[in-house]
């Protein structure tokens, strides 16, 4: 496995050659570790159900949960999905390339084995100028979870990716920290009306001053039709518990991610105030925390505003 450099998410690809090899890695059905600007991706060709059975092997992932399939254009989003209404037209125009993924029915050309055997795909433009380079130079779409074993926190930097996964792939494509740093909002336009499936940074409140009223997903038992819909998901491997009033484990040691409430704590970090920033350094701070032998992290309760919804669901789910 080699890793490609490149300066950071703002700034031009690296050597075209970085890219062209990767490119070259996904058309022969390889997989290749590619940056996003929400997460780091585990990518192969979405059109490859070889390729896309490694995607599952390499992450432990349940065959119940689908992939997200990254194109580089509104006119290669539509020869994934069937159809394309009116709402669709309206999110892109205004969330693409950004953190936004939509749930519509599939081509038949999107294997079965990377919608988990349902009619929809979701699929999405990364606003990442690396993986938009390296989608255009495979011309293919890339189906690509994060780049983490099955319910583990995502990386957003390169150097988060686990030896486990590393050591499966072709290629990684450094592009520097995810600048959003969690996974993307998912919105199911299948339906009789748009449901939010997984909250993100992109909220409910913006996409319905696009296309007006959004429902909530209820609880699915089997195929899901978005990641991140199980309850333990996003988990670092040192426990996670979320406290108010800084009441903290009274045994083992431990790390406190705090607000605005200090308690005292082996590791003690203040977290950003603004909900964007604190998305941005979440990840980064768990993968350091889970370096450090403790025994728990505990983490101030967020504020129970529209804003922090999709904070405080990476951080429900990753303490269950």
């Amino acid at each position: 496995m080699e890793t490609a450099k490149t300066p950071g998410p703002t700034d031009p690809p690296g050597p075209s050659s970085d890219v062209a090899y990767a490119a070259e890695r996904i058309r022969q059905g390889k997989l290749v570790v590619f940056p996003t600007e929400t997460v780091y991706g585990l990518g192969a060709n979405a059109l490859d159900p070889d390729a896309v059975a490694r995607i599952y092997q390499v992450k432990g992932r349940p065959a119940t949960s689908p992939l997200i399939v990254h194109v580089a254009s509104v006119d290669q989003a539509r020869t994934v999905a069937r159809e394309w209404p009116e709402q669709a037209a309206r999110l892109a125009e205004r969330y693409w390339p950004g953190p936004l993924t939509l749930v519509l029915p599939k081509q038949p050309v999107i294997p079965d084995i990377v919608t988990a055997g349902l009619p929809t795909v979701g699929v999405r433009i990364p606003a990442h100028p690396l993986a938009l380079a390296l989608i255009r130079a495979a011309g293919v779409p890339i189906a690509g979870p994060s780049a983490n074993p099955f319910t583990r926190v995502s990386p957003t930097e390169a150097d988060h990716v686990p030896d486990a996964i590393a050591g499966e792939v072709d290629y990684i494509l450094d592009g520097g920290p995810a600048p959003v740093g969690i996974e993307s909002t998912v919105l199911s336009l299948a339906g009789a009306a748009p449901a939010l499936l997984r909250p993100g940074m992109i909220s409910r409140s913006d996409i319905e001053r696009v296309i007006g009223p959004v429902t909530m997903a209820g609880r699915m038992e089997n195929a899901h039709p978005s990641p991140g819909m199980h309850s333990k998901h996003y988990a670092p491997a040192t426990r996670l518990r979320l406290v108010t009033s800084g009441r903290l484990p009274a045994a083992g040691r431990g790390a406190y991610l705090w607000r605005e409430a200090p308690a005292a704590a082996e590791v003690s970090i203040r977290m950003p105030a603004s909900a964007p920033e604190y998305a941005a350094a979440l990840y980064k701070t768990l993968h350091e925390l889970d370096h450090l032998g403790l025994d728990w992290i505990a983490v101030e309760a967020l504020p129970d505003d529209p804003e922090w919804t999709a904070v405080r669901d990476r951080l429900s789910r990753a303490s269950s």
